[in-house]
């Protein structure tokens, strides 16, 4: 068959508004609010309206609306976002969606967030990228506490432009004064929000009034229709303006003559021969080779993905950054930072987590909750947790410096996010607000007499014997048995005991999530130094929750923590009950005791699991001994 090649006209056509639209400014946008106030909807209707939608979809969304939709006989348009089969069933939107569509005169990616405060992670993850939001408010509702919310997160992430879309606006007559009271409310409490505009649209999505064109039902309404208004709305000027910022993701060295170092610019730009410096290290160097996909460039900006070749060999990582020598970001290992928390696990000062920025990521710890933002005042708040969907101002402390600019001044090099350590789930989002300096001139001192030292002339391996446990299991008869025996064999030991310590280091702390968790905190810190001094240390504590078990593992070296499960049921403490506290406790006498009205998560992988039904407490404690000194410890 004859090849039949493209004529000229055509091909430059082709050429020509390719060209066209990769020049094209693009706005990212969301749309949230309320449950039910029309956001999937109004998406929907734009993408109809704007003819944006194939014969074969405008089918497909026709028997499905028949099928799903809540709309009677008419096109049901939340339907060309809502895809998953459970927010079709529900009629609700779960996840985000995004959508790309163009006009002539701009490009757009939209997101739509859900409005259920169950998935209000997910609003934030659209949120973090746009550059406006559509604020949808019912007119039949007004502003609803998910209003307030959403604003709230819209500019924690550093958005700026609001539109106030009034939807369902023919529910209310196409009523002015509804209108007005709305908008009122609304700037009232956003005043405080920092936004730079905020237009107010009144609209229906339902209908297309006011969506892509003005309608002519609302007479006293004289602005842009919302299209018009995302066609114009001023974006804020091209980030060459900013500092030069590039995040390292991969060092990239297929052989002994190339090594560059792969990413995306976060803001700024970089061009052949400029000089950089490694953010932590403060090394310079000078570009030599600016690396793309299709060869070679000269310059590169914001958003290209590339691979920088410099001229001379220098240390760089994944996780570092390469930055303009003159604008350095902040290095530091503790800092300010606003978070919004996601997991139904609350956010407890002095628990680990893994916090990850844009290429790295490290142990952090949450030292200090200064306090919980009011989302409907602003108001700050004493608080000892954050729970799910709570925001709130924190200090960070991170296992190792990280580079990093306020998220005011850089929403890519100012984010993070906080991981859970045992489910692997994201359990909040941050945003910096400054570094702290408190730490930067504190060092560890160098001693000529270490631990090898001590437990040499000790004669012993020293380590942390943990004893976890249910109250009355037995951990503290089994750990006093125990030093007993250590003792006559000339070990040199200390029990931590869980009561004996509440009498003075943590005679301040009481029993509810939070307080449990400093009291572990400390006690491991004070276990590492009896460690670092040679000892063996039997430390007895109820401990109930994995995440600090783990901490006060890790701040150990290798083969110094063992985990001893004291199994004992919970029928068996309780009838045992020594102290009477069982008993108060299932009377409700005794509030968040383990086991009765607070969890305790049992290790899953022990180092030594001492089931004791049938077994006394001397032929346990025979058990230990054997394994210590099978394993070299005594």
């Amino acid at each position: 068959m004859e090849h039949v090649a493209p004529k000229p006209a055509a091909a430059s056509a082709v050429h020509a508004f390719l060209h066209e639209q990769e020049n094209k400014e693009l706005l990212r946008f969301l749309t949230c609010g309320s449950v039910d106030d029309g956001k999937s909807t109004l998406i929907g209707r734009l993408l109809y309206d704007t003819k944006l939608i194939f014969e074969d979809q405008l089918a497909s969304l026709e028997k499905d609306s028949k099928k799903f939709g809540t709309t009677g006989d008419d096109i049901d348009f939340a339907l060309l976002v809502d895809g998953l089969e459970a927010e079709r069933e529900q009629g609700i939107t779960i996840d985000v969606a995004y959508r790309f569509f163009a006009t002539p005169k701009r490009k757009f990616i939209v997101a739509d967030t859900p409005g259920h405060e169950q998935y209000t992670r997910n609003m934030a993850t659209g949120a973090s990228t746009a550059d406006l939001a559509i604020v949808l408010i019912d007119a039949r509702q007004g502003v609803l506490r998910q209003t307030r919310r959403h604003s709230f997160i819209a500019s924690l992430l550093g958005i700026r432009h609001i539109v106030l879309a009034v939807n369902k606006i023919d529910l209310v007559g196409f009523d002015r004064a509804v209108f007005d009271r709305i908008v009122g409310d609304y700037r009232a409490f956003a005043k405080d929000l920092g936004f730079e505009t905020l237009t107010p649209i009144p609209l229906s999505a339902r209908y297309g009034d006011n969506v892509t064109q003005r309608s002519g039902r609302m007479g006293w309404y004289t602005g842009p229709a919302l299209l018009e208004h995302l066609e114009t709305v001023p974006l804020a000027s091209a980030d060459e303006k900013k500092p030069f910022r590039f995040p390292v993701q991969y060092v990239n060295r297929p052989n002994l003559d190339f090594r560059g170092f792969a990413g995306t610019v976060a803001s700024g730009s970089i061009a052949r021969g400029d000089t950089v410096v490694v953010a932590k290290s403060g090394k310079p160097s000078r570009v030599k080779r600016i690396v793309a996909q299709g060869g070679d460039l000269k310059t590169a900006s914001e958003g290209q993905a590339v691979t920088i070749v410099l001229e001379d060999e220098i240390e760089v990582s994944r996780g570092n950054m390469l930055v303009a020598p003159d604008t350095r970001p902040h290095v530091a290992d503790q800092f300010t930072a606003n978070i919004v928390w996601f997991d139904e696990h609350a956010l407890l000062p002095g628990r680990s987590y893994l916090l990850r920025t844009e290429t790295d990521q490290m142990n952090a710890t949450v030292t200090e909750l200064k306090h919980r933002i009011d989302i409907n005042t602003f108001s700050h708040e004493a608080a000892k947790s954050l729970e799910l969907n709570e925001v709130g101002v924190c200090n960070i402390s991170t296992q190792s410096p990280v580079a990093f600019d306020t998220y005011a001044e850089n929403r890519v090099t100012g984010a993070f996010v906080l991981i859970d350590r045992i489910t692997n789930a994201t359990a909040g989002a941050g945003m910096i607000l400054h570094p702290l300096r408190r730490a930067s001139n504190v060092h560890w001192q160098a001693l000529d007499v270490d631990r090898n030292a001590r437990a040499e002339l000790k004669h012993q391996k020293p380590a942390v014997l943990w004893f976890t446990g249910l109250s009355g299991s037995g951990k503290s008869t089994i750990a006093n048995l125990l030093e007993k025996k250590l003792h006559a064999n000339g070990k040199h030991t200390y029990i931590l005991d869980g009561d004996n310590v509440r009498h003075g280091l943590n005679r301040d702390l009481g029993f509810t999530e939070e307080d449990r968790v400093e009291n572990i905190r400390r006690v491991a810190e004070v276990s590492r130094l009896m460690v670092d001094a040679g000892l063996l240390v039997l430390v007895s504590f109820i401990s109930p929750f994995r995440a600090e078990r783990r901490m006060a593992r890790e701040l150990m070296g290798e083969g110094e923590f063992v985990e001893v499960f004291v199994d004992t049921p919970f029928e068996e403490c309780a009838r045992r009950d020594p102290k009477g506290l069982y008993a108060r406790a299932l009377r409700g006498e005794i509030k968040n005791f383990t086991g009765v009205d607070s969890p305790y998560e049992a290790p899953e992988h022990a180092d030594v699991h001492l089931k004791t039904s049938g077994r006394s407490p001397e032929e346990l404690t025979e058990a230990l001994e054997a394994w210590l000194r099978e394993r070299g410890y005594i």
